[in-house]
């Protein structure tokens, strides 16, 4: 592929390295919109399809579960058949995905459109830090990956406050085609700007069996995490699950050790570093994508806002993290990635303490303040993660790299929301029986008086942010062992 990007940059001259990006870019927008617009329009779906909690979370973990398993597809895709390839065909299917699920009738339906979605997210996040490597000099990389960080932030931030209006005025199936025009704007650019990256000699095989065992194993361990919640931990159904998910992951292991081309390359976790990332990415997924879930819930459930004012309270905070990010590729270009990773971890674990003990009477102005330190965190940390962890692998090992980096950052953000999701329900429903005993849930939390079923997901809520902000402290312990390499 170097050759092919040699003569790229000979037919549009210095100037092409800014094109790839933006080219990029726009389809990554449109993945990274998906991943968060949905979450200020799921009150609005729990009542059209009158689900819980519970079951409309899923619109949320269900995408970063698909992300997480596509991922690992990243590499042998752009071996198999090429970065153009990959990225337009991906732009073509995110497209149809989105359609599916403005047209749905049923919450299934919604959700399977969403699991697509997540599956072309999965595998086009890798490949624009792929590229970025392969366009870039070693001395720009991590402005590269920050301006990158810049444009894929910048839908999060305003993609909710639209979404948040659509929503008011046409209802919650308009946030499923938002991305869309950007998402086929990136793939018509991508036919000009991205190298074929056509791979020359033995094309790997895909490993289907080791790629339907690790996604029967996420699905599977989130299933038992919320249904452990719901029908009881010792339930036979949940305790198979829980004994079914070592299996299955030991099993994924050891086929990939064996393996002439595995998605997830074990041996790249010997290299402490980078195992060390590893760890500090998916803490941060779970931070990032779990508080994304939580607080438009909490201002709208709790707070009583509607759902564009829901979209305007994160608005502020992925706009700081948006100008956070090219500041946080700077400093890893200049300094050790270990500064701004720790400096991130303790402004974010700050962010969530204080969102702990916000409630119905917290000022606006306080939530969103709250909110938008948490994003300063996370746009200072994340640019450093990706390049020091991936500086200590070879050339050769950075698209396996950075699949594997976002495998751990998208893992983390199921998880992150899964348990949230969990725990919030969880303490809610102990908050009912300390305050009306056990008969004070015999009819779901949803059918509680509304004073009752505020106080209840107050507690709930405030447990669930004390809970990121001690998930962020404990990410120091591997930030310290990243330093010490």
């Amino acid at each position: 592929m170097r050759h092919e990007v040699t003569s790229l940059f000979e037919r549009y001259g210095p100037a092409y390295k800014w094109l790839a990006l933006v080219a990029v870019m726009l389809g990554t927008l449109s993945t990274a919109v998906a991943t968060t617009v949905v979450n200020v329009a799921i009150p609005d779906v729990m009542g059209v399809f009158n689900v819980g909690q519970s079951e409309a979370h899923w619109l949320s973990t269900g995408f970063l579960a698909a992300m997480t398993t596509a991922i690992l597809l990243n590499a042998w895709a752009l071996q198999r058949f090429g970065m153009r390839r990959v990225y337009a065909a991906g732009m073509a299917v995110f497209v149809l995905a989105s359609l599916l699920g403005a047209l749905a009738t049923t919450l299934e339906l919604v959700i399977l459109a969403r699991v697509l979605q997540g599956l072309v997210a999965g595998l086009l996040q890798p490949l624009a830090i792929t590229l970025i490597y392969q366009v870039f000099p070693e001395r720009q990389r991590g402005l590269g990956v920050g301006l990158f960080g810049l444009g894929v932030i910048l839908g999060p931030a305003v993609g909710p406050a639209i979404g948040g209006v659509l929503v008011d005025l046409t209802g919650w199936r308009a946030v499923m085609v938002l991305p869309a025009p950007t998402a086929v704007l990136g793939g018509l650019l991508a036919l000009f700007f991205v190298p074929r990256g056509r791979v020359s000699g033995r094309r790997p095989q895909l490993d289907w069996v080791s790629l339907v065992v690790l996604g029967v194993a996420v699905t599977a361990l989130l299933w038992a995490m919320v249904s452990g919640q719901r029908l009881g931990w010792t339930h036979p159904p949940v305790l198979a699950a829980l004994i079914l998910v070592p299996a299955l992951t030991a099993g994924f292991v050891a086929r990939q050790l064996l393996a002439r081309d595995p998605l997830l390359d074990p041996r790249l976790y010997r290299v402490p570093a980078f195992a060390a990332g590893s760890t500090i990415a998916l803490l941060f997924g779970a931070g990032l994508f779990g508080s994304t879930y939580l607080i438009p819930l909490f201002v709208q459930e709790i707070q009583g806002m509607t759902p564009t004012a829901a979209g305007v309270v994160l608005m502020p905070a992925g706009l700081v993290m948006a100008a956070a990010f090219p500041l946080g590729g700077l400093l890893a270009d200049r300094m050790r990635p270990v500064v701004p990773i720790m400096a991130g971890l303790v402004i974010m674990a700050v962010s969530c303490v204080a969102m702990g003990f916000a409630g119905p009477g917290t000022g606006l102005l306080a939530v969103m303040g709250w909110v938008a330190l948490g994003r300063l965190g996370l746009g200072l940390g994340m640019p450093s993660i990706h390049t020091g962890s991936l500086s200590r692998l070879p050339l050769t090992s950075t698209a396996q790299g950075a699949g594997a980096l976002n495998f751990a950052q998208q893992f983390g953000g199921a998880l992150g929301v899964t348990s949230l999701s969990v725990l919030l329900d969880w303490r809610a429903v102990r908050e009912v029986e300390a305050v009306a005993g056990a008969e004070g849930v015999a009819g779901g939390l949803a059918a509680l008086p509304p004073d009752l079923y505020r106080q209840a997901y107050v507690a709930g809520f405030q447990w669930s942010f004390l809970l990121l902000g001690a998930v962020f402290l404990l990410a120091l312990v591997a930030a310290s062992r990243f330093g010490r390499q």
